[in-house]
């Protein structure tokens, strides 16, 4: 059983570290794990995809402060319908040893299922029991799993894996009431199975901390003091059953601002509740594209579109219609990369956890990031 007072309510995600040029900016990760731990913080959250993550985890965090001292997450990712055998499972873990250092990990996740198929393809591949050994031989302390999937599937594998010691799910106040996201759903079914729940993506990939000049306003005569990033952590960490809260901080600043709005938390008061309320009823008047820049989309495409790209530049020329400059950003980019050079074969749909209509929405954005008005 997971002790949950042990976990800090700021969980530090190593999906978006600052870089410089291609590589990993290693100085400024350092001082921003220093920062994390100094305040009180103790979880870490990498994965095998999230490419260099596992390995400059050792070099900025394992390396350099006891292995008892902090909680490190890692996962398994395996290719719906491309079952592994033990043996490869067995390889893949002890890379995933091998390139942190840990020795154990203190929570091991089935990474992103999103649909039963998916679902099926690590158990065919006889991951539970798998997972059940590394347990039993002292590598792994705690098992759970990152789910982008809807209520039915939530319920179907917590009833077959009883076994199931916490939940990886995406809530924030955006996706809260979504019929695609499920957030509420799912935090209710976790909350009455007694599951700990660890969310991700609070403030959706950053599209709650860069909001229109218009929430904006809202929020700063609300709480003048307070960040508009700081509204998303505080509405997620309102929530009863949360045991942490992931954040992937890119730089110095984000991490200072987070370390604040945890600091003498204070949950959000009934007033601001109803300014959220408010944000949500204006943030889907200009409708946004829900993505969070997780780039999985962007591995599997043959043209190489940078998708989450031209989404940002799509919801910037929504909240502000007219900004040449944001069309003169996305003349930039190459014909041959661009949104009309989508061939439609939806690759980047069947990996989407937001299950984002993508060929649509970028049909729609080259019509909207080219026309003049």
């Amino acid at each position: 059983m997971i002790n949950t007072n042990e976990i800090s309510k700021l969980g530090f995600g190593l999906m978006r570290l600052p870089k410089i040029g291609a590589e990993f900016d290693v100085e400024q990760i350092k001082m921003m794990v220093d920062s994390y731990i100094k305040a009180g913080g103790n979880y870490f959250d990498t994965a095998y995809i999230y490419q260099g993550s596992e390995a400059v985890s050792k070099e900025v965090l394992i390396s350099r402060y006891p292995r008892e001292s902090f909680k490190l997450a890692t996962k398994m990712y395996i290719p719906q319908g491309k079952p592994k055998t033990k043996d490869e499972m067995e390889v893949y873990f002890n890379e995933q040893l091998e390139k942190t250092g840990a020795e154990y990990f203190d929570f091991y996740l089935m990474h992103g299922v999103a649909s039963e198929k998916a679902y099926r393809t690590f158990c065919d591949s006889g991951f539970f029991e798998f997972v059940a050994q590394k347990k039993a031989d002292g590598k792994i302390r705690h098992n759970g799993f990152s789910f982008h999937g809807d209520p039915k599937l939530l319920n179907l594998i917590l009833d077959e894996q009883p076994q199931t010691e916490f939940v990886q799910i995406q809530i924030n106040y955006a996706d809260w009431d979504s019929t695609v996201i499920y957030s509420k759903e799912l935090y209710k079914i976790s909350m009455e199975r007694n599951i700990p729940i660890i969310v991700m993506e609070p403030v959706k990939g950053g599209i709650l901390a860069n909001v229109s000049s218009r929430i904006e306003e809202i929020l700063k005569k609300a709480e003048p003091n307070k960040s508009i990033a700081s509204w998303a952590f505080r509405y997620v960490a309102s929530l009863d059953g949360v045991m942490t809260i992931l954040s992937g901080m890119s730089n110095m600043e984000q991490m200072n601002d987070n370390l604040s709005t945890f600091d003498n938390f204070q949950p959000l008061s009934k007033d601001g509740q109803e300014t959220i309320s408010k944000v949500i009823e204006i943030m889907y008047g200009s409708k946004p594209i829900l993505c969070t820049s997780c780039r999985y989309c962007i591995e599997g495409c043959p043209k190489q579109i940078d998708i989450p790209k031209i989404f940002s530049l799509t919801n910037s020329i929504r909240r502000t219609p007219g900004d040449r400059l944001v069309k003169v950003f996305y003349s930039q980019i190459p014909q041959d990369n661009n949104a009309s050079a989508c061939i439609e074969c939806k690759k980047c749909e069947k990996i989407c956890p937001q299950h984002l209509p993508i060929v649509d929405l970028l049909k729609e954005a080259a019509v909207e990031l080219t026309k003049d008005n």
